[in-house]
This record gives structure tokens, C-alpha cells and sequence, in this order.
């Protein structure tokens, strides 16, 4: 059998790639990518500006024309006639623009916002700002992702914590759903955060490292009752690192596990080591099982000092460290980071959601369940065999 040739016409040929080629296609990827963003974000503040306004509207007419439910409701059937080619306007969504409005403009919620109002125009102080400043934060937030936290959060300081993380971290909906769930606002803004921040880095760098941190991770996703071992739970950690990283939050990057790093002739490992996208800067972490040592301080600042040293890029910031415990001391933690120059925070982790404190004492044991089981199936009458 003769073999098949295959002809390739003369004379055509591949055109020639001109210099730069491929750095200018992926500018201009890069630019087009930006428009887009830009474009769905400029639409989104119309879309939600426009629900705020028509929110405003109805709160307004129920209070001073006794608007009743009914007159809503045909609002909204002559919005849909209106503009049959627009989606929002059924009858339930109505409902939910006006009661986001309602939300977060009640003296509770821009209560919280004048508290933590940082503007340098004194947003706290002046109603007229202060409105403008929550009008501008709602705005940037997509529809759904309000619908959510209105669902789920009544409390106007975690629904503000919410907004702000949105805002400034990009959240989708299933991560703020998942956080939400974890009860980041509890363990971020509420519990106690164990570090040296603010005298080992500058201010500015200081609050954006503290807001990186958690006082506790949840790692209940690992499916472990209680770590074994380090390496165990390190396995766990790598093996499941997109719930890791969703723990961790946003701006977190995987470098490695096991980074090793050569001094001499010997070597160190460090244990999980990040790249925050925001801080530009090398984020290490230590897992220990047991509880909190202060020689686990010390190792952690030999290891940033070698970071620092070997592996910080141009333009970094300065490393930081976390040590990640299964029970920590703040006092002393708090001793143990005092004369170290270096960044350095110590948080708890959880393998399992605790029992709520007022539950604790009231619920059976293991052991008594077990009793219960046993006296039941003695007292249970046996049947006669044929």
C-alpha cells in the first residue's frame, strides 16, 4: 500500500509576528477587560441609584400620603406595563427596593456609619453628607448581594462591615454568603486580634495588615475532629485550599507549603507561605496543634528576617507571620511579641463549629446518651425464638 502524501500549497506561509506583537495584544486584552468592568460597574451604580430613589419615593409617599400595600402593588404593575422590557419591576422586588432603603437609612445603620466615618470632611458630623456617603457605598454594591444581607443580617453594624468588605474586596455572592456563614463580622470586628502590627509596621500598612487578620479561622471544612499532627493538618489545609483561601480572604495568593529557606549550610521550612495582592507583601504562616509558646514568636521572627533577606521582591513590604494555634494566651502572646521587630499575629483555629455558650451543660454527653441506649434496649422485651 502506497503511502498518502500531503500537499501544502506553494508560496503560503504563516505571516510574520512584528516585534512587540504580543505585548501589545495583551495590553490591549488587559484594556478591554478594564472597559468591561468599568462599563458593568457604571451600570450597576444607575441600576441600584435608580431602586434607592424609586425606595425613597415609596417610604416617603406611605408616610405623608398613606400609601397602603395596595397602592404599591399597582405601582408596580404600571412600572412593568410601562417598561415591559425592563426585569425589577415585579411586585416582590418592589417590596425589596423599598426595604432596602429603608435599611440603610434608618438612625441606627448611619449611626454606625458616622462612627466610622474617616472622611476628612467630617461625614459623621453632617446629615447631608452622611446621606450622600451611604447613597454612594449602596450604589457600588451589585442587587443581589444587598438582597442576600438584607435577608440575612439585621444587626447595622455587621450589615456595614458587609458593605464595606464588599466594596473594598470585590466579594461574589457565594463569598459573602460563605462569610456571612462563618460569622466573619464576629471574628473580625469583634474578637480580640493578638499582634505587633502597629509597632512593627507604619500606621497605614498596620490597619490594612490588622484587617487582614482574623482573631480565629474556621477550618471545619478539613473534616478533622481534632489535629493529630501538624503535617496532618498542613495536608488537610493544601488539599482543600479554595475553602482555605475563602477563609483567609480576599487578596490572599498560594506560594507554596514547605517553603524552604537556606541559610549556610542548613535549611528551614516554613509551613504555608502567601503573597497578599494588596499589602505586596510575603504572609507566612506556622501551624501548631497545641497551644501557644513563646518560642513559637521567636522562630516565626527568624523566619521573617530570612524572608526579608532572601525572598522579598522589589517594592515588597515587610513580611508578616501568623501563627496559627489551637489556644493562645493573650497575655501572653502580648510578652512574648514585645521585643520583636518583625510583624507578627498569633490567631486560634477551630476544627469544628463550639457549642453556643448558653447550651453548654444542658445537652446530654456521649457518655449519657450512650447509658440512655443501653437502658433502652435492656428494657425492650425480647422476642421468643420459633
Amino acid at each position: 500500500m502506497q503511502s498518502r502524501k500531503i500537499l501544502v500549497p506553494v508560496g503560503i506561509t504563516r505571516p510574520t509576528e512584528p516585534a512587540e506583537y504580543g505585548t501589545v495584544l495583551a495590553n490591549l486584552k488587559s484594556r478591554i477587560v478594564q472597559a468591561h468592568i468599568s462599563a458593568s460597574r457604571a451600570l450597576n451604580r444607575a441600576l441600584i441609584g435608580l431602586y434607592w430613589d424609586i425606595g425613597q419615593i415609596i417610604h416617603q409617599q406611605q408616610k405623608d400620603a398613606d400609601w397602603g400595600d395596595s397602592v404599591v402593588e399597582r405601582l408596580a404593575t404600571d412600572l412593568r406595563q410601562a417598561f415591559p422590557d425592563m426585569s425589577g419591576f415585579s411586585t416582590a422586588n418592589i417590596w425589596r427596593i423599598r426595604q432596602m432603603f429603608q435599611t440603610f437609612s434608618t438612625p441606627g445603620f448611619l449611626a454606625q456609619v458616622a462612627r466610622e466615618s474617616t472622611s476628612p470632611e467630617g461625614t459623621g458630623k453632617n446629615a447631608e453628607h452622611l446621606a450622600q456617603a451611604v447613597r454612594e457605598l449602596i450604589t457600588s454594591i451589585p442587587w443581589g448581594h444587598l438582597v442576600l444581607l438584607m435577608g440575612r443580617i439585621d444587626d447595622p453594624a455587621a450589615q456595614f462591615f458587609y458593605l464595606r468588605a464588599i466594596a473594598r474586596f470585590g466579594w461574589t455572592r457565594n463569598v459573602l454568603a460563605n462569610q456571612i456563614k462563618a460569622g466573619a463580622y464576629q471574628r473580625t470586628a469583634l474578637e480580640t486580634k493578638t499582634h505587633n502590627f502597629p509597632v512593627a509596621l507604619p500606621e497605614h500598612l498596620a490597619e490594612q495588615a490588622d484587617e487582614m487578620m482574623k482573631s480565629r479561622y474556621n477550618l471545619e471544612f478539613v473534616g478533622l475532629a481534632k489535629a493529630i499532627k501538624e503535617r496532618e493538618l498542613e495536608d488537610r489545609l493544601v488539599s482543600n485550599l479554595q475553602h482555605f483561601l475563602l477563609e483567609l480572604g480576599y487578596g490572599f495568593c498560594f506560594v507554596g507549603r514547605q517553603h524552604k529557606l537556606v541559610l549556610g549550610r542548613k535549611e528551614y521550612f516554613v509551613d504555608l507561605l502567601f503573597y497578599h495582592r494588596h499589602l505586596k507583601a510575603l504572609v507566612a504562616f506556622e501551624l501548631k496543634v497545641g497551644a501557644f509558646e513563646p518560642e513559637h514568636a521567636g522562630k516565626m521572627d527568624f523566619y521573617l528576617n530570612l524572608l526579608n533577606e532572601k525572598e522579598r521582591g522589589e517594592g515588597d513590604q515587610p513580611s508578616i507571620g501568623i501563627i496559627l494555634c489551637a489556644e493562645k494566651d493573650d497575655i501572653e502572646v502580648e510578652f512574648a511579641l514585645k521585643s520583636k521587630t518583625n510583624p507578627i499575629g498569633v490567631a486560634e483555629y477551630q476544627l469544628s463549629q463550639k457549642l453556643p455558650a448558653g447550651f453548654k451543660g444542658r445537652l446530654p454527653t456521649a457518655s449519657q446518651l450512650a447509658s440512655v441506649v443501653r437502658q433502652t434496649l435492656d428494657a425492650k422485651p425480647r422476642s421468643k425464638k420459633a
